[in-house]
């Protein structure tokens, strides 16, 4: 079980910001789930760094941050904290059924809650915000191709990029379906830039046989585990797997 449990109103907000699966207001709460954000429940969470929020008018609007997705994972795989009673009740057993979904199936939890929108047409990988700047530990978030630093690193993107991402993934796996951390496989990719291998890797997610994933424990992570993650969909995840 996570170290500080919450409390119910905390793990409904927190349930809620992952179904929204992007930033959304009190007001819009309110109408939509008729649960608000507010007070010591929200600064809590702040506090937690579960949630980012800022103010927007005279409300707040509210995200779920990568530790507060992985956080969610933790309470949908140990069980929420709700009220006895038959909603009570109804909410364990639902956040039960998903989590056999996801462990039946693979995913993750950004990839079952990725609103229509992000998906459609195939223009983004589950979980991934179109026109989103792309936050990454350790890179700038500038756009701007002219704006990017010089690293004097390789700029091969595509099919090319993603035939290296899979030969250094062959070296690196122990086994067949093994899972590699994603910092062994930069450090192998010969200074390929950090965009461009973010960008394969993103489209490298949405083919057969491809799996990348948070680690589970992040408490176990290591300073350069956390630079090597690429995130997609608000989540920060740092192994990769290739299926045969």
């Amino acid at each position: 079980m996570p170290d500080k449990p919450l409390t119910p109103a905390q793990t409904a907000a927190l349930i809620i910001l992952m179904v929204e699966a992007g930033e959304v207001t009190n007001p819009e709460l309110a109408e939509r789930w008729g649960h608000t954000l507010t007070g010591k429940d929200r600064t809590q969470l702040n506090d937690l760094k579960l949630v980012e929020s800022k103010k927007v008018g005279r409300s707040y609007a509210h995200m779920l941050t990568d530790a507060g997705w992985a956080r969610a994972a933790e309470e949908f795989r140990d069980g929420v904290n709700a009220p006895k009673g038959s909603v009570g009740g109804a909410l364990r057993a639902l956040v039960f059924g998903v989590h056999r979904f996801i462990r039946r199936t693979d995913q993750t939890l950004a990839e079952v809650f990725a609103r229509d929108e992000d998906v459609r047409d195939g223009t983004a990988t589950p979980g991934e915000v179109p026109g989103k700047p792309r936050t990454v530990p350790g890179a700038g978030t500038s756009q701007d191709p002219e704006t990017r630093p010089d690293t004097g690193a390789d700029t091969n993107t595509g099919t090319d990029l993603e035939t290296r991402i899979r030969d250094a993934y062959r070296r690196l796996a122990s086994a067949p379906n093994a899972w590699v951390g994603l910092a062994s496989l930069r450090a192998s990719l010969g200074g390929a830039g950090r965009r461009e291998v973010d960008d394969a890797l993103r489209l490298m997610i949405a083919m057969p046989g491809v799996r990348i994933v948070p680690f589970d424990n992040q408490k176990a992570l290591t300073p350069d585990d956390h630079d090597a993650a690429v995130v997609i969909g608000d989540q920060a995840r740092h192994l990769i797997m290739i299926g045969a």
